[in-house]
């Protein structure tokens, strides 16, 4: 195309591509500043934005942002469009999208239908011209459900992911913060370690311990040692007990090389992870993480807004239909995200997530020298709460001793809980209920000292 442009007053705003508009309606972000890709203005992001929203979808069919015969991410956005999915939205513009989302009449049954006719470009697209309110009342209207040994996702439920780092991978210390989170209820998205030392010695050892904690007191939740994809693949040829594959990844194809993979690779991984039939009530056995600013820092962004950068990260989750994902939205650090700019970038993520049929979670954290507060990740977890967000992640403390950033604690996915009326998953409820961890609903007992998960510290690695 020639470009987009719009007369505001005496001033003529010009954009040369799509790229171009894309970037410059793009709410303020430090990363696009660096980048030089920011407006220069407020008038100027505003003039992008009522261009954007008078821009039809389908120009994001028929211009790509990054090119297509370059780009392996590309290509799999364009290839796997679903035509008959996108037909009852495909005459309207953004804005007339925006609105559309936005009507009584547009269900959660609708959206589900709609996703796979929906680009990632076109979810960054529409994000670009809603206010907070708009995407966290939309997402709310999204309902993604994955299942591995539990079913994280329905209505009424919130999940949460226990994150037992420790900075020397000490078994004892890690099994002590999987009983503390475990007696807080928390685990049912996944009860997952960031190993210090990423190896696939480690990786066997971390996974063999686990798979004993949820063996040997029979907990309906699944493991994940969150090592690289090509170990995870190694130690399963080992014979470790893996259940879910992790890996960290972008929405281009070459910000996935610096992350040393690429689809073949994670279909590869997608592939042996299935084979080893684990999953007790669903085989969805991906874990993805992505954050928006990583294809900046890999320089391998193309010109893009961060933003949209991290929508196209969800087109390459979509295609291999995992149990989690979510985004480390603050963790990056403020050289792409403040404080207030963290809180907008998580409404964003999950709705781009929701939006293009994920299961979306969120990290709502922080690096220790950004200008943001635990009052901030307050304001976004209640937010994305309100969103219908699938899990959320738990760390003693809210303070990961090994990764050296802030995120939530145990008893902030409690408060959501309790604040909102949602219940853990199915399965793992019951079991919370079983032993004598929770009772009348979601409220914590008193665990009395012979309990037998106190045991869990014994158990050798």
């Amino acid at each position: 195309m020639a470009g987009y442009a719009i007369t505001v007053g005496a001033q003529r705003y010009r954009f040369c591509d799509l790229k171009t508009l894309l970037a410059r309606a793009s709410p303020a972000r430090s990363g696009d500043r660096l980048a030089g890709l920011a407006a220069d203005s407020e008038e100027e992001r505003v003039a992008a934005q009522m261009t954007l929203a008078d821009t039809p979808l389908q120009c994001f069919l028929d211009e790509a942002v990054v090119p297509y015969e370059s780009d392996e991410v590309t290509r799999l956005i364009v290839d796997s469009h679903d035509v008959t999915a996108f037909a009852p939205v495909a005459r309207l513009t953004v804005g007339e999208f925006r609105d559309w989302l936005l009507d009584y009449a547009t269900d959660s049954e609708i959206l589900s239908a709609l996703a796979p006719g929906i680009t990632p470009e076109m979810a960054a697209a529409v994000s670009k011209v809603m206010r907070i309110q708009d995407m966290v009342l939309v997402a709310g209207k999204c309902r993604v459900v994955t299942r591995f040994r539990n079913t994280i996702g329905l209505e009424g439920r919130l999940s949460s992911r226990l994150q037992p780092n420790h900075p020397t991978d000490d078994a004892k210390g890690i099994a002590a913060s999987i009983l503390d989170g475990l007696m807080y209820g928390c685990g049912d998205a996944v009860i997952g370690i960031n190993p210090a030392t990423d190896n696939v010695d480690k990786a066997v050892r971390l996974a063999n311990m686990l798979d004993e904690i949820i063996q040997t007191y029979r907990i309906p939740a699944q493991s994940c040692v969150l090592t690289h994809v090509t170990n995870a693949m190694q130690a399963m040829q080992r014979g470790a007990p893996v259940d879910l594959v992790f890996q960290s990844i972008a929405g281009t194809e070459a910000a996935n090389k610096s992350f040393g993979v690429d689809l073949a690779v994670l279909a590869e991984a997608n592939h042996a992870a299935l084979g080893l039939e684990r999953g007790t009530v669903g085989s969805n056995v991906m874990y993805f993480e992505t954050g928006q600013g990583s294809a900046l820092s890999a320089n391998s962004h193309h010109g893009l807004d961060q933003q949209t950068c991290e929508a196209r990260a969800y087109g390459v989750a979509r295609a291999f239909s995992p149990l989690l994902v979510n985004s480390v939205v603050g963790f990056i650090g403020p050289e792409y995200l403040d404080g207030r700019e963290i809180i907008r970038a998580g409404v964003e993520d999950h709705f781009c997530g929701k939006l293009l049929g994920l299961p979306m979670g969120m990290d709502v954290c922080y690096t220790n020298h950004a200008d943001a507060n635990q009052d901030d990740m307050d304001t976004l977890l209640t937010l994305l709460g309100a969103s219908g967000c699938n899990f959320f992640m738990g760390v003693p403390g809210a303070d990961d001793i090994m990764l050296n950033y802030q995120s939530t604690s145990f008893h902030d996915a409690l408060y959501l809980r309790q604040l909102l009326g949602l219940k853990p998953a199915p399965e793992f409820e019951a079991w919370l209920a079983k032993a004598g961890i929770v009772e009348n609903g979601t409220r914590l007992s008193k665990v009395a000292s012979g309990h037998p998960l106190l045991g869990l510290v014994e158990l050798e690695p």
